[in-house]
C-alpha cells in the first residue's frame, strides 16, 4: 500500500483497536470508492461512556439505559469512530465490509456498504463538532485518499446523502465547508510522512 501508517490487513496503525464481529467480506473485485460520515451518541446527545464501542461489538447491556432496550438487538458497526477528543478508534478493517450504511444508494449504485468506509463522529445533529475530531477527520481521510485511489474528494458524503429521508447524519452542525477547506490546506501532509 501507498502509506505504512495503514497496513495490509486494513488497519490504522495509530488507531486503537477494538474489533467488532458485525463485518463480512466484500464483493470480488470490489474498490473502495465512497466514505461516509456519520454521527452517534449513546445515550442520544450524552458523550463519552464507552457505550459506543459496546454497541459495535454486540455487549451494550440493555438494562443500562431505557434507550438501550430498543437498540440492543442491532448488529451495526463502522470502520472507525472518532469521539469528542479526536481518539480514532477501528472496529473493522478497510479490507473488510462494516455494517454503517443500511439501505442506501450513491450515484445509481446500491448497497454503499460494499464499496464504502464508514467514519462515525462522536455527536449529534445539532450540536457541534470539537476542532480535534475534525483534525483527527482530516488527517484519516488524507491518509485514505492516499491509499485508495478510486476514493476522491468529491465521494466523500454524509450517511444522509446515501439515504436521504432515513438518515439525517451528519447534520446541520457539520461544517462541511470548514472540513473540506482543512482538507485542502493539508493535501500531501500524511502522518509519518513529509512533503
Amino acid at each position: 500500500m501507498a502509506c505504512t501508517v495503514i497496513c495490509d490487513e486494513g488497519l490504522l496503525v495509530y488507531a486503537r483497536q477494538c474489533p467488532s464481529p458485525n463485518q463480512g467480506e466484500r464483493p470480488a473485485g470490489g474498490e473502495i470508492s465512497l466514505l461516509v460520515i456519520h454521527n452517534i451518541s449513546l445515550p442520544p446527545g450524552q458523550f463519552g461512556g464507552g457505550y459506543i464501542e459496546q454497541f459495535f461489538t454486540n455487549t451494550l447491556s440493555a438494562d443500562e439505559h431505557s434507550y438501550f432496550a430498543e437498540i440492543a438487538g442491532l448488529h451495526v458497526s463502522s470502520h472507525l469512530l472518532i469521539d469528542r477528543q479526536g481518539e480514532v478508534v477501528q472496529f473493522v478493517p478497510f479490507s473488510q465490509r462494516a455494517w454503517h450504511a443500511g439501505d442506501s444508494s450513491f450515484a445509481g449504485c446500491a448497497n454503499c456498504n460494499d464499496y464504502s468506509i464508514g467514519i462515525e463522529l462522536e455527536g449529534t445533529d445539532t450540536e457541534p463538532y470539537s476542532d480535534k475530531q475534525y483534525q483527527s477527520l482530516v488527517q484519516v481521510c488524507q491518509q485514505l485518499l492516499v491509499n485508495y485511489p478510486a476514493l476522491s474528494v468529491e465521494r466523500i458524503v454524509g450517511h444522509s446523502d446515501i439515504s436521504p429521508g432515513r438518515k439525517t447524519d451528519p447534520g446541520p452542525a457539520f461544517d462541511w465547508p470548514l472540513f473540506f477547506t482543512l482538507l485542502e490546506n493539508t493535501k500531501g501532509v500524511i502522518k509519518g510522512e513529509k512533503e
